[in-house]
C-alpha cells in the first residue's frame, strides 16, 4: 500500500519488527517485546476543526498525495482500510483524511 516495500522482517531484543521502504526512506516498525505491557490506544476524533487523539505523544504522521485523493480513499475503503475522519478540507483548503494506523498512530492524507 502507498508504494511501500518490506525491506526486511527481524526480530531484535525479543521484538518483531519490519524495516519499510517508502519514497526513498526507510521506516522502522517495531512491535511489543517480552515484558512490555502498553496501554491501549487512543482512537482519533473528529472535533469541530480538527482531529485528535486527544493524548501527548505521536498524534499523527502525513503524507502529501499527488492524485484524486477520493478516488484513493474509496479504493483504501474497498481493501478494508478504516478512515476515522472522513475525507474534508483542511486549513489551506486541501482535501485530507486519516487512514487508521498501527498502534493508534493516524497517517493523514492530504493531497496536493
Amino acid at each position: 500500500m502507498f508504494g511501500a516495500t518490506i525491506a526486511a522482517d527481524t526480530v531484535a531484543r525479543g521484538a518483531p519488527q519490519i524495516f519499510v521502504d517508502l519514497g526513498g526512506m526507510t521506516i522502522l516498525i517495531r512491535g511489543r517485546r517480552p515484558g512490555e505491557t502498553p496501554l491501549p490506544a487512543r482512537p482519533i476524533q473528529p472535533y469541530a476543526d480538527f482531529s485528535s487523539h486527544n493524548a501527548w505523544g505521536t498524534d499523527h504522521f502525513g503524507f502529501l498525495y499527488h492524485g484524486d485523493l477520493a478516488g484513493f480513499c474509496h479504493e483504501l475503503r474497498g481493501k478494508g482500510v478504516a478512515l476515522p475522519v472522513e475525507l474534508k478540507k483542511g486549513v489551506n483548503g486541501s482535501l485530507l483524511c486519516y487512514v487508521a494506523g498501527p498502534d493508534g498512530v493516524s497517517i493523514e492524507l492530504m493531497q496536493c
